[in-house]
């Protein structure tokens, strides 16, 4: 099973859009026997909470669901995921500190690394947290775009590899 992870600053917005819209396509393409989603924050002050109330809205408008609480991303969960995408360059910088050997930091890349709309001046998702509404939708926009490549590579990958 390929594991993957996506993680923000606090693991109420960015990160747990991203699971949300993965789980959903995964669930979609019947693939849940090959692929297994989580999300975390580099910063730990809102374990235990629920995604921000306007990203579960953006969300809900569009179909899906957020799954989950914050989570904390510690050292010890390199060992339990594949690949960990980072939603920005500072968290990006933040984990590849965070991981013990190579092996570790090759895991971890920016997750619009993806994004076939991304461009080298143009590929993190943006902190909606101190916006309005149309941060949320454009994050929402970034996580299906996105999420709908990583699914595509990750399902060629292993095809590849049987």
């Amino acid at each position: 099973m390929i594991q993957v992870c996506f993680v923000c600053l606090g693991n109420i917005c960015r990160s747990p859009t991203a699971h949300g819209v993965m789980e959903h396509l995964v669930r979609e393409r019947g693939v849940g026997d090959l692929i297994a989603v989580g999300s975390a924050g580099t910063g730990g002050w809102h374990v235990g909470a629920r995604p921000d109330r306007r990203a579960q809205e953006t969300a809900l408008r569009r179909g899906f669901a957020l799954p989950g609480v914050a989570e904390h991303f510690m050292a010890a969960d390199f060992a339990r995921y594949d690949h960990v995408l980072a939603m920005d360059r500072s968290n990006l910088e933040s984990l590849r500190s965070l991981a013990r050997t190579r092996e570790e930091r090759a895991k971890v890349q920016l997750f619009r690394a993806y994004d076939p709309e991304a461009t080298p001046d143009d590929d993190e998702v943006p902190d909606p947290y101190y916006g309005g509404p149309e941060g949320f939708e454009l994050v929402f926009d970034m996580c299906e775009r996105t999420c709908a490549a990583l699914l595509a590579e990750l399902l060629r990958g292993r095809h590849s590899r049987s």
